[in-house]
């Protein structure tokens, strides 16, 4: 028979740890809570049986099992959203992921969900059966998940599931479109510029060599600048990529990683949006997970890893560390300096009025609507900013190529 461990909260909020013989997950659930306890995590643990090693994931090690890449974050929003009405029809969880299984291209997703059906058919909780494909499903989401399994309201938290990454994905849209314009005015301006270096400069050059001109200093260096990227172009591609690849290097480096995630925040107009947007993150997730009844401690050690930024998960980490001996978030989180002061006296009076959930789910929506007039600020910030790069850099260019010949045209005029 399985072995699970779990952790559960005793009639007096102590969390309670154990071992217990079981058929199935949902049986071990139904034992812990028959001891007076509330399961907050259970597990199937591996056991030694004649010396060997047993575990209950039996999944296939074979060639045909391998995948690569991941899943789009719009694919696994999708199948959320298809899983919880499937729910809230009334049909239970086996033949709804049956049936969107059907329904899915070959991939990852696909084969995880089969391999989900298998699992639970098996005896594992969805939840379980999730947390064996953490390429598909993060932390978040299964913690998200279980909740529901553990409330019994599985369709309800599987709503808020969906809502959660439909709200987080909008917002990355809106991001994204509103950049591609200048992004790609850029690109073709800096294009142009370097076919005016490689073609057309060294023309103008043999003409001064020919005529044995004096250049002055600007032509001089535009000239030599020109020869470089026409003899040594292979390097104009190598730069940007050496870049971003020294960049996610240092990265790996605790320290290094922890400065530059700080330096973000401090940035032009970027670091505003930057800021506005993991507010917006943590306060939502936040949200989320304690609305679907995710422990405060576990909420925060999940929003921690989804923040995408070490210096605000560092934050968070002192946060949780402050609430699991005694304090209120507020406290901690003031002495953080993640928020400004209003979102904390909102949070303080959601903790003051036990509505919590809906006071982050408030701060989050705000946080996206700053975040909407901060990106249309730097977007109209920028447009102007191309045009003087552009004229500037054309402008020299025209400059530095007829100085010298108006200086020829004054000399044969003399």
């Amino acid at each position: 028979m399985p072995t699970f461990q779990y952790n559960a909260i005793n009639s007096n909020g102590r969390v309670v740890k154990g071992k217990l013989d079981a058929p199935s997950s949902y049986n071990a659930i139904a034992k812990i809570r028959s001891l007076g306890y509330f399961p907050t995590d259970v597990k199937e643990i591996q056991v030694r049986q004649k010396g060997k090693k047993v575990s209950s994931d039996t999944t296939s090690k074979g060639f045909g099992d391998i995948s690569f890449g991941k899943v789009k974050s719009k694919e696994l929003t999708i199948f959320t959203r298809q899983l919880s009405t499937l729910q809230d029809a009334g049909l239970p969880i086996i033949r709804g992921l049956r049936i969107l299984s059907s329904q899915m291209k070959k991939g990852l997703l696909k084969k995880a969900i089969v391999k989900v059906i298998d699992d639970i058919e098996g005896g594992s909780t969805l939840s379980g059966a999730f947390a064996k494909h953490p390429r598909v499903f993060d932390k978040l989401y299964i913690s998200i998940v279980r909740a529901g399994e553990v409330s019994g309201s599985l369709d309800v938290i599987l709503q808020r599931l969906a809502d959660f990454r439909e709200k987080m994905e909008r917002v990355i849209r809106k991001i994204i479109s509103a950049m591609i314009y200048p992004t790609v005015v850029m690109v073709v301006a800096i294009g142009i510029l370097i076919g005016l270096m490689i073609f057309i400069i060294p023309s103008f050059a043999k003409v001064f060599e020919e005529l044995s001109l004096e250049l002055p200093a600007p032509t001089r260096m535009l000239i030599s600048f020109s020869m470089f990227l026409k003899t040594q172009w292979m390097f104009v591609p190598a730069i940007p990529i050496g870049t971003v690849a020294f960049y996610k290097i240092l990265r790996k480096i605790k320290k290094i990683r922890l400065l530059t995630d700080r330096a973000k925040f401090k940035l032009p107009v970027i670091g505003v949006i930057i800021n506005k947007s993991i507010i917006s993150r943590f306060t939502r997730t936040l949200a989320t997970l304690t609305s679907s009844g995710v422990p405060i401690l576990e909420a925060l050690t999940n929003v921690k890893e989804s923040t995408g930024n070490a210096a605000v998960a560092q934050s968070i980490q002192h946060i949780h560390d402050s609430v699991r001996g005694g304090e209120n978030i507020t406290k901690p989180l003031r002495a953080s300096k993640i928020c400004d002061e209003i979102v904390i006296n909102m949070i303080e009076v959601g903790e003051e009025t036990g509505s919590l959930d809906k006071m982050l789910t408030k701060v989050a929506d705000n946080y996206d609507d700053e975040v909407d007039r901060a990106v249309e600020a730097m977007v109209s910030l920028i447009e102007p900013m191309m045009i003087i790069f552009l004229g500037g850099s054309i402008g020299f260019i025209v400059i530095a190529m007829f100085v010298p010949l108006i200086k020829l045209m004054q000399g044969l005029s003399g």
